[in-house]
C-alpha cells in the first residue's frame, strides 16, 4: 500500500469545508488535498483513496485521485483539481431558479451511475458493511433495532449495483463542461434504494443549520429538489406510484442511518430515535 506524503500547508490554500474534512488548494499546482478531520479513523483516507482510484479506473465521471497525503497530523488524500468548479448546490444558493434543471440533471446522473453493474471483485457489498457494522457496533443501537436491521438486511435481494454510497446532490461538482461525481468513500454496490433511501434522509431530515453548513441550501429547497428528482428518476409523476416508493424506502434509511451517524460523527442516534426506527424497519 502507498504510503503518505506529508505535505506543507503554505504551499495551499483552504478552499472548502465539509461534515468530515476540510479541502485545500495547491497554490501553483492543479491538485486539491482532503484532508480528515482529526478523530476520524486512519483508515479512512486509505479506503477513500483506494475506492475513489477502482471508481476512476472505471470510467465513471470524478476527479483522478493522485496520492495519499498528510500534514502531520491529519491524513487525506490529493486529487486533481476541476478549475472554475462549483457543486451542484453552490449554482442552486446562487441561482435559485435553476433548481429543476439542475435537479433534474441529477437524476440522470443517479439513473446513469445506477446502471452500472460494479466489479464485485474491488468494491465492497453495502449489505455486507452494514452486517458488518451492527455485528461489530451492535451497542450504537438497542437489541430491538440490531435484530430488525440485520433481519432486514438479510432478506433484501443481493445485487450488484454501482452505489454512490452518499448520494446527494452536494456530491456533484461541475466546470460548465463535465459533471463529476465526489466523495466516493463509501462507493459500493446493491439495490439502488440504499442510496435512495439516504438521499431521502439529506433532503428531508436534516436541520436548517448543517444543510447551510454542508449545502448551502435551505431545507425547503431540499425537499423541493427531492421531489423534483424523485419524480424524473423514476420516470413518473404519478402522485401514488411515488408514494409507494417513497414508503419502502423507510427501511432502508432506518437500516443505514445509524451507520452513517457512527461514521460521520462516531455517535449515536437519540433514544427517541432508536425507540421508534425499529417500527419502520418492520
Amino acid at each position: 500500500m502507498k504510503t503518505y506524503e506529508t505535505i506543507d500547508l503554505n504551499d495551499y490554500v483552504q478552499t472548502g469545508e465539509g461534515g468530515t474534512a476540510l479541502t485545500y488548494t495547491h497554490k501553483t499546482r492543479p491538485t486539491m488535498a482532503k484532508l480528515f478531520n482529526p478523530g476520524n479513523e486512519a483508515e479512512l483516507a486509505k479506503k477513500e483513496f483506494l475506492t475513489a482510484r477502482a471508481v476512476f479506473e472505471m470510467g465513471i465521471p470524478t476527479p483522478e485521485p493522485l496520492q495519499l497525503v498528510t500534514d502531520g497530523q491529519r491524513q487525506g488524500v490529493e486529487y486533481e483539481l476541476i478549475r472554475n468548479k462549483r457543486s451542484f448546490t453552490r449554482i442552486i444558493s446562487q441561482e435559485p431558479e435553476r433548481l429543476e434543471e439542475i435537479s433534474l440533471a441529477f437524476a440522470r446522473m443517479a439513473r446513469e451511475l445506477h446502471d452500472i453493474k460494479a466489479n464485485t471483485l474491488r468494491f465492497t457489498s453495502i449489505k455486507e458493511t452494514l452486517r458488518r457494522f451492527y455485528q461489530e457496533k451492535g451497542d450504537k443501537v438497542t437489541e430491538e433495532y440490531k435484530e430488525r436491521a440485520l433481519n432486514f438486511i438479510d432478506k433484501t435481494p443481493d445485487a450488484d449495483t454501482c452505489l454512490h454510497g452518499d448520494l446527494h446532490i452536494g456530491n456533484v461538482i461541475t466546470d460548465g463542461q463535465r459533471n463529476l461525481w465526489i466523495d466516493l468513500g463509501q462507493f459500493s454496490y446493491g439495490e439502488p434504494e440504499w442510496d435512495l433511501g439516504w438521499m431521502w434522509t439529506i433532503c428531508n431530515r436534516m436541520d436548517g443549520k448543517r444543510t447551510d453548513f454542508i449545502l448551502h441550501v435551505t431545507p425547503e429547497t431540499l425537499k423541493a429538489h427531492w421531489n423534483i428528482f424523485l419524480a424524473a428518476y423514476l420516470g413518473t409523476d404519478d402522485k401514488a406510484a411515488i408514494g409507494d416508493y417513497t414508503r419502502r424506502l423507510m427501511a432502508y434509511y432506518a437500516v443505514r442511518l445509524p451507520y452513517m451517524v457512527d461514521m460521520q460523527v462516531q455517535g449515536r442516534l437519540p433514544e427517541e430515535a432508536l425507540q421508534q426506527l425499529p417500527k419502520v424497519i418492520g
